[in-house]
């Protein structure tokens, strides 16, 4: 048996469904791992349909966070049936497990994924002897 929904029904349901879903953001994908010599930590985010310029990223310490948007899809004359390409704004956090040089960071992007290259901090750059004077 087919049963067709009332037109007006339709729109009610795809309004309210892309509007909620628009709201909440989303978390883009990503890949983490260490190669290279010398070494340094790798991290690929999926952001297809994503501007460039609507994309940041920030490092502090062991943490890196890649913030930006994807606008939300032309909505005008059409009814969704399904909606599962997210939009909105994002912030994602990703724990490194290791100290990484973030002066010496580049990222590229290209084909809808962006790659940062987190070059490993030398230990020997990051330890300091404290001289101890007296009083």
């Amino acid at each position: 048996m087919f049963c067709l929904m009332p037109e007006r029904d339709l729109y009610a349901w795809a309004r309210t469904t892309y509007v909620s879903r628009r709201s909440r953001g989303f978390t883009p994908n990503v890949d983490v791992y260490y190669c290279g010599e010398p070494q340094q930590a790798v991290v690929k985010v999926d952001l297809s349909g994503v501007e460039l310029s609507a994309v940041g990223i920030e490092i502090s310490g062991r943490q890196l966070a890649i913030v930006g948007e994807r606008p939300v899809q032309e909505t005008e004359g059409r009814v969704y049936q399904q909606v599962e390409i997210p939009s909105g704004p994002f912030r994602r956090i990703v724990e490194l497990q290791v100290d990484v040089d973030a002066e010496r960071a580049k990222a590229t992007y290209e084909d809808g994924v962006l790659r940062i290259e987190l070059p490993l901090r030398d230990p020997a750059e990051s330890t300091r002897r404290v001289p101890i004077g007296r009083e």
